[in-house]
């Protein structure tokens, strides 16, 4: 089985090929990325309309690369996969659009990929996870920790109140004048940095929930940078370091509460602890959970770097994990700019506030 992925959900337009192994494996065939930095650098953040834009100019050549690089062509794929969201919607009207042309124009099923099933199931691309494990999926627009049962059957045990953790990066490395994207480079800083010379606080750890918070952080960090302006090089280190190690406590924490909650709520333990989004490259973050499941005797698994950020390796790879039991869409699937994994606790959510 071979399908093509593709996603344009933020600010990355990419395309890939990936094959499914007889022995159940997945093999990626090529997987081209092209990435929007520089056209948002100047704006420190994403902005949706030249992000759109882009992904227009380019999904056509990237799709005939992915299929170069893998050796095929349109009339040998067995299904055409692309993210149908959540994320900025004229993004993902344009990848959604590509593929249901290519799969319109050659006969193959089409497959609407959620972006966040597409994190969540990467860890099975690149090793062998069973069902259920637990999943922190942690990036730019998301943080949540979830039971993953199996394909298209998700609890969610704790989200974010507030701001994303990888909208924490970001916006701190913007108030510290840092580049965009945020994430690398606070995380480049810290490596210099002394990550006890600013207290900050660690919001919800030791509450008897799995859930985050991270507005009083960030108002944290602003009142620490302009108690210590002017500042010098090594006062942002300091301050990246400092936020870093609090950011990784918070999540050691909540993922603590996660395994608790899972054990709760499933009867038995997960098989793996994994960990995906942009922010599960962060390598201090990954050290901490290699610890936390150290102690609870579990694996921890966390896709490469670069299948960490959004690609079309893991939209092509969600897409085989539910053609292969039948799942496929129609040509009039629609793009959502929200898409909960787990509708229940979205649901919940919404009538308690």
């Amino acid at each position: 089985m071979r399908v093509l992925g593709i996603e344009t959900t933020c600010d990355e337009t990419a395309a890939a090929v990936v094959r499914l192994r007889p022995d159940g494996s997945g093999e990626i065939l090529s997987d081209e990325i092209m990435s929007q930095i520089a056209a948002h650098a100047a704006y420190g953040g994403v902005v949706p309309e030249i992000a759109a834009r882009a992904h227009v100019e380019i999904i056509d050549t990237l799709i005939a690369r992915a299929l170069a690089k893998a050796g095929l062509s349109a009339k040998d794929l067995d299904g055409v996969a692309a993210a149908a969201g959540p994320g900025l919607i004229g993004g993902v009207m344009v990848g959604l659009m590509a593929g249901k042309g290519v799969a319109l124009a050659t006969g193959k099923p089409f497959i609407a990929v959620n972006h966040l099933e597409a994190h969540a199931l990467t860890a099975r691309l690149i090793a062998s996870v069973g069902f259920p494990y637990l999943i922190l999926l942690a990036s730019g627009g998301h943080t949540q920790i979830l039971a993953v049962k199996g394909v298209g059957d998700y609890i969610r045990l704790g989200a974010t109140m507030d701001d994303a953790v990888g909208e924490a990066f970001d916006k701190t490395a913007k108030l510290l004048g840092l580049a965009f994207p945020g994430g690398p480079a606070v995380e480049a800083a810290a490596r210099r940095g002394d990550p006890d010379r600013f207290h900050l606080p660690r919001p919800l750890v030791g509450r008897p929930n799995a859930d985050f918070s991270l507005s009083g952080l960030k108002t944290a960090i602003r009142q620490a940078a302009e108690a210590a302006a002017p500042l010098r090089p090594r006062d942002v280190d300091d301050l990246c370091a400092s936020f870093q190690a609090a950011i990784v406590d918070v999540v050691e924490d909540r993922m603590r509460m996660g395994l608790k909650l899972f054990r709760e709520r499933l009867g038995i333990a997960p098989r793996a602890v994994v960990a995906a989004g942009g922010v599960a490259a962060n390598e201090a973050l990954r050290q901490a959970l290699e610890r936390l499941c150290g102690e609870a005797g579990l694996p921890m698994v966390a896709p490469p770097p670069k299948l960490c950020t959004d690609n079309g390796a893991m939209i092509a790879w969600a897409g085989i994990e539910r053609l292969r039991l039948g799942l496929k869409d129609e040509l009039n699937a629609p793009a959502r700019p929200r898409w909960p994994l787990d509708p229940k606790a979205e649901c919940a959510l919404n009538n308690k506030a």
